[in-house]
């Protein structure tokens, strides 16, 4: 018993000693050039635990905290090139097109990448953003609320059409596959819809357009959940709104995305405990019986529909804009949770959210989400260095800022409440300039 007894108290000394050891600094690449990869780069640019950043190709706003490298994230090979020439140990995707083009698969089948720490899953997991109607089949199987639905294709049109007929309006279209976004529709008409279930199915997005996932149209309002997972455990990160319509009162044309406010004041301590029991448990326990290699991030797009949650769409990342006003409301090293992650060990990390809201609006080019010009010249971005200014469509020509992009640039601001957040937001807005600037007054408006 006594020997058993040292034994322990070694055990216990090795691991404290263990604990307290300096651990190792990590080269970081984030594969993105968006808002979002920014707004990931300026946390992780604060890590204690960085030794280097990268970021694949980056845009102007990465480039002041990070090496921006100039390769094709299409190409699989040239991210491999990247990752051993730097040293990498650890590679964060931020679009969804890498992974469910298999990215994670790549990194995981290849043996000189095996030892990369990796934040994606992989192209089943994948599917859930890739294929709506993968995501829709999941969420049935494992009884998580969503709106009812059938897929169809070409060869089951009329089959289509007649469902249509068996639902109320507004009907909703979504293509199956990855469409940029422009995949899904919400139409008041059944004929127009009829037409419209055709020209997908017949080829407006390509092969997006296989099949298309007709649903029930969800009543309620809308908002966003982001969970951080390792396969097992989880993280439940800061819950955000985000503004789609170009138009104040949300009106106008859908958009990337016109602004987000974060926290979102309904989705109070009782929503969330349904959201996390009804949704995000039975996602990763179904993601575990399904055998799914998932580490990453699962953006869970809800409706509150009368104070229960129901999803109505699964993101394999985060979102954009949201993700510039999430990202500022960790106070804990976002670094340290995805060497956690990678590590399988994230039940051991406690995620620290700031109490303050974060109020985020997005400046556009004239004309977005339609046609627009770019190359004009930005002013006063300079003039936020110590702001939270995220750089989303911008590019420098001749030493000079120009716009590049529909989306420009995300600016946060951090207060008390939304109200103090709008002011001090829509004032430091003022100091951005360039021609044809454009972006929603009402951001936050509607949750005072």
């Amino acid at each position: 018993m006594k020997y058993a007894s040292s034994l322990s108290i070694v055990a216990y000394k090795v691991n404290l000693l263990l604990l307290f050891l300096p651990k190792k600094k990590m080269r970081v690449l984030i594969i993105g050039s968006g808002g979002r990869e920014n707004a990931i780069a300026w946390k992780i640019s604060k890590s204690p635990l960085l030794e280097k950043l990268f970021c694949a190709p980056g845009n102007p706003g990465t480039s002041s905290i990070a090496v921006n490298l100039s390769i094709d994230i299409k190409s699989f090979d040239a991210i491999k090139s990247a990752v051993l020439d730097n040293s990498v140990d650890m590679v964060v995707v931020g679009p969804e097109e890498p992974l469910v083009n298999g990215l994670g698969d790549f990194f995981k089948n290849d043996e000189s990448l095996k030892e990369v720490n990796f934040i994606g899953p992989s192209s089943q997991g994948a599917k859930l953003e890739g294929s709506k109607e993968f995501a829709k089949d999941f969420m049935s199987k494992y009884r998580i609320p969503t709106a009812g639905y059938k897929s169809f294709d070409i060869d089951t049109i009329e089959d289509a059409e007649r469902y249509i007929d068996s639902l109320k309006a507004p009907y909703v279209l979504k293509a199956d596959g990855l469409a940029a976004g422009k995949g899904v529709l919400i139409i008041d008409d059944s004929q127009q819809a009829k037409r419209e279930l055709r020209e997908i199915l017949t080829g407006r997005f390509g092969s997006a357009g296989d099949k298309v996932v007709i649903e029930e149209f969800l009543c309620g309002i809308e908002l966003s959940v982001f969970v951080l997972t390792d396969g097992k455990n989880y993280l439940i990160l800061p819950e955000a709104k985000d503004y789609k319509r170009a138009g104040d009162g949300d009106k106008g044309l859908n958009t990337g995305g016109m602004g987000a406010v974060s926290p979102v004041p309904f989705a109070d301590a009782n929503f969330m405990s349904k959201v996390e029991s009804r949704i995000i448990i039975p996602t990763i326990e179904g993601l575990q019986k399904e055998e799914i290699d998932y580490k990453g991030f699962i953006f869970i797009g809800l409706m509150n529909c009368n104070g229960d949650p129901y999803v109505i769409e699964y993101n394999v990342r985060m979102g954009d804009p949201e993700t510039e006003a999430v990202v500022p409301r960790i106070e804990s090293d976002l670094l340290a949770h995805f060497i956690a992650l990678g590590e399988g060990k994230l039940e051991r990390e406690k995620i620290k959210i700031s109490h303050k809201c974060a109020v985020t609006l997005v400046m556009v080019s004239g004309g977005y989400p339609q046609n627009f010009e770019k190359g004009f010249e930005i002013s006063g971005a300079s003039d936020l260095a110590g702001e939270m200014l995220f750089h989303s469509g911008t590019s420098m020509k001749e030493g000079k800022l120009v716009t590049f992009g529909g989306r420009v640039i995300a600016l946060t601001a951090l207060a008390d409440g939304i109200q103090s957040g709008r002011e001090r937001l829509y004032s430091l807005a003022q100091k951005v300039t360039y021609k044809g600037i454009y972006y929603r007054r009402d951001i936050g408006l509607d949750l005072l």
